[in-house]
C-alpha cells in the first residue's frame, strides 16, 4: 500500500528532535507531509485528531528516562482512529530507559497503531563548551541512519496490502516505567550584562518560564531545565550558575563520553 498523508509532531526546545524527525521524513521521500511543532505552549492548546488514512511520526526528547511530564496532558488528548504511528525519542547519550515504551503505550491508548520506533542521540541539554556531552549530535552518521529508517518505514507500507496487515512494533522496556518524569526546581541560569532584552529567550521558552519584559526573571517552578534559552541567546548572555545543574553536566561529561548509536525497532 502507499504511504498515507504524514504528520510530523515534535517537541524540540534545542532543535535536535526536530532535526531527527525531519530527516526520517526526508528518507520517506513523500510529498504529502505536514508538521506540528508542539514546543511552544500555544501549540499544545488544541488536540490533534488523526484517522486510519494518516501516518503519525511523533518525536520527543527523553527527560530522566521518561517522556517529558509536561507533554503527557497533550499526548493524552490525542484523538486517533486506528492511525499508524512511528515513535521517536532523542536522548543525551546517557540512557533512554523506558521513554520509547512509554511513548508507544500512550499512543496505543489514544487509538494509534505503533508500527515502528527509534531512539536517537542528541547533544545533551546540559552540554557546554567546558563539559560537552554528545556534542554535535545528531551528526551526519545519525542523520544518514534516520534517512534509512524513513526508507524502511516506506518498505513496511509497500509490503502490506492494507493498513491492518502492517505489524505492530515491539518495544523493550519495563512496567512500571523506570526513571522519574518530575524535573528539578532549581535557579541555575545567570544572566550577564551582555543581555540586550531582545526577548528571544522568552519567545523560545517551551513553558513560558521567562518574563517577556524582563528576561532576567525566570519562573523556576515552570522551568524544565531544557537550556534552550542558553543555546539560543544571540548575545551569549546566559550561562549556568555553579550548583546542581552544572554538577550534573560535569557528571554526564565524565561518565557518558562513549558514543552510543541509534536503535531501531520495526
Amino acid at each position: 500500500m502507499k504511504i498515507p498523508k504524514t504528520t510530523l509532531v515534535y517537541f524540540s526546545p534545542t532543535g535536535t528532535t526536530k532535526t531527527v524527525v525531519r530527516e526520517i521524513a526526508r528518507g520517506m521521500n513523500h510529498g504529502d507531509v505536514e508538521e506540528l511543532d508542539i514546543t511552544r505552549p500555544d501549540a499544545r492548546k488544541q488536540p490533534l485528531e488523526t484517522s486510519e488514512h494518516d501516518l503519525l511520526i511523533i518525536g520527543v526528547p527523553v527527560y530522566m528516562g521518561r517522556v517529558p511530564a509536561l507533554l503527557t496532558g497533550w499526548l493524552h488528548s490525542l484523538r486517533a482512529h486506528h492511525t499508524p504511528a512511528v515513535c521517536v525519542v532523542v536522548y543525551g547519550n546517557r540512557v533512554y530507559e523506558d521513554a520509547l515504551l512509554e511513548l508507544k503505550d500512550i499512543l496505543a491508548r489514544r487509538g494509534c497503531r505503533p508500527i515502528a520506533g527509534a531512539a536517537f542521540i542528541g547533544e545533551h541539554s546540559f552540554s557546554n563548551d567546558k563539559t560537552p556531552t554528545a556534542s554535535g549530535r545528531p551528526d551526519g552518521h545519525d542523520l544518514h541512519l534516520a534517512e534509512l529508517f524513513g526508507r524502511e518505514i516506506v518498505e513496511k507500507f509497500r509490503s502490506a496490502s492494507s493498513a491492518d496487515q502492517i505489524s505492530e512494533v515491539n518495544i523493550p522496556g519495563c512496567h512500571p516505567y523506570r526513571g522519574d518524569s518530575k524535573l528539578w526546581t532549581v535557579d541555575f541560569i545567570a544572566v550577564s550584562d551582555e543581555c540586550t532584552q531582545c526577548g528571544s529567550c522568552a519567545e523560545g521558552c517551551p513553558v513560558g518560564a521567562i518574563n517577556q519584559t524582563d528576561s532576567r526573571t525566570i519562573d523556576t517552578e515552570k522551568c524544565i531545565t531544557c537550556c534552550a534559552c542558553i543555546r539560543h541567546c544571540p548575545s551569549h548572555a546566559r550561562i549556568m550558575k555553579p550548583g546542581l545543574v552544572m554538577d550534573a553536566s560535569l557528571r554526564l561529561h565524565t561518565l557518558y563520553q562513549e558514543r552510543k548509536e541509534p536503535e531501531f525497532f520495526k
